[in-house]
């Protein structure tokens, strides 16, 4: 326990960390990775060259000051991230290497305002947010260990098979090479892929979300190409699973992790809405009702740029068919005349609340989105703005968690 004195001294640096929190972070990392480069071979390279990886410790180290003498408030975020870290291999032995930087760059950014006393308090009250996520992620370890067909750290996967479901999406069939049965997971959860790219120094780890109902003798993702674009390189993973690896070749998979997952025993209408490749978990969540043999009514809306990368859409609209219960609804942003000709989606542009009023029967559902963070904000704020309960509306980041405000 925190004495209140080391308390109050937290509590007045939540104004500096407010200003300076994003610089603490990125003098961190920069002082972590020269000490210790081999932590390179856990870290996402390109959310730390973009900044989202700073940011979002920079939230977390700023809600950590703001609610120290409420940590439990935290629980759902350390969860989280939890998560996160067990699916990369995050073990109890980072921990005081962690701290130890965090210090050294709170020391480098602030100077002479970082006082002994003060240092020394966060000294102490990383030691007891440390013991908490290293409790939480020692039970999640357990956990995917312990249930049938689960295992620790990464285990060999053959790429049973090879999908191309649109121009820039592509699906990989993925068996375990031993033979032996997998875990089960929740739907929405993801899975880390460890790749050593040709000519790389370190190895690189990406998640990405299992595209289909649990309960196979396989997993299943979808992965985007990312192609280079003006304010950002190609996805080097992304491109390297799409265009390089073939069937029967091998990754390594982490075991399925995630907190975001669906409420199966909620039986009220549910909403499953989607931009671009956001659309895999929610192809896992509609896969898994439909296979249950729910009567629960289910709207399913994705938004895409046009039908060319539209991925699943013939899979999802043959579900539609079958089961009078699934609507669907497409969006696209920039269709072409082939997709005008067909009649291939409802709405050009952007989904706003008001088209939504109109393909939702009932803003009394449960509400599951995830796509790029532009898309994001668009439906949380139209949700909010229409009166849905913040507890019913549940979403996913890609990467690091940002902020829908």
């Amino acid at each position: 326990m925190l004495s209140q004195k080391t308390i109050e001294i937290i509590k007045s640096t939540v104004p500096v960390l407010e200003v300076h929190g994003t610089a603490i972070t990125k003098r961190f990392y920069q002082m972590m990775f020269a000490k210790h480069p081999e932590l390179l071979h856990i870290f996402n390279h390109a959310n730390q060259k973009q900044g989202r990886q700073q940011a979002a410790l920079a939230n977390t180290v700023y809600a950590a000051a703001l609610y120290i003498d409420k940590l439990e408030t935290l629980l759902p975020v350390v969860k989280q991230i939890g998560h996160k870290h067990r699916s990369l291999g995050v073990k109890a032995e980072h921990y005081p290497i962690v701290g130890e930087n965090l210090l050294a760059a709170i020391k480098d950014v602030l100077g002479d305002a970082a006082t002994d006393e003060i240092l020394q308090a966060w000294a102490e009250a990383y030691g007891v947010i440390a013991d908490a996520f290293i409790g939480v992620e020692h039970e999640m370890y357990e956990e995917a260990s312990g249930q049938p067909g689960g295992w620790v750290d990464f285990r060999e996967f053959i790429v049973q098979r090879k999908v191309k479901e649109s121009d820039v999406i592509t699906s990989f069939y993925l068996v375990p090479a031993d033979g032996q049965p997998i875990s089960s997971y929740e739907p929405g959860q993801y899975v880390s892929i460890k790749v050593e790219l040709p000519g790389e120094q370190f190895t690189h780890i990406r998640q990405y979300s299992l595209s289909d109902a649990p309960g196979n003798a396989y997993y299943r993702i979808s992965v985007k190409r990312e192609d280079a674009m003006q304010d950002k390189p190609a996805g080097k993973v992304s491109v390297y699973l799409s265009e390089e690896v073939k069937e029967g070749d091998s990754l390594q998979l982490s075991a399925p992790a995630g907190d975001f997952t669906l409420q199966q025993e909620d039986s009220r209408p549910v909403v499953l809405l989607s931009g671009g490749v956001g659309l895999t978990p929610m192809i896992s969540m509609l896969n898994t009702l439909i296979k249950s043999g729910t009567a629960r009514p289910i709207t399913f809306i994705h938004a895409a740029k046009n039908g060319n990368v539209h991925a699943m859409k013939q899979a999802v609209e043959e579900l539609a068919a079958k089961h009078p219960q699934l609507s669907v609804h497409w969006c696209y942003t920039q269709p072409t005349e082939q997709d005008r000709l067909n009649g291939a989606f409802q709405k050009e542009g952007y989904i706003d609340l008001p088209w939504l009023q109109k393909v939702i029967d009932t803003k009394e559902a449960s509400y599951y989105f995830c796509g790029p963070i532009p898309f994001m904000k668009t439906i949380n704020g139209a949700l909010l703005e229409w009166g849905v309960p913040a507890e019913d509306i549940h979403f996913e980041f890609f990467g690091p968690a940002a902020t829908l405000a």
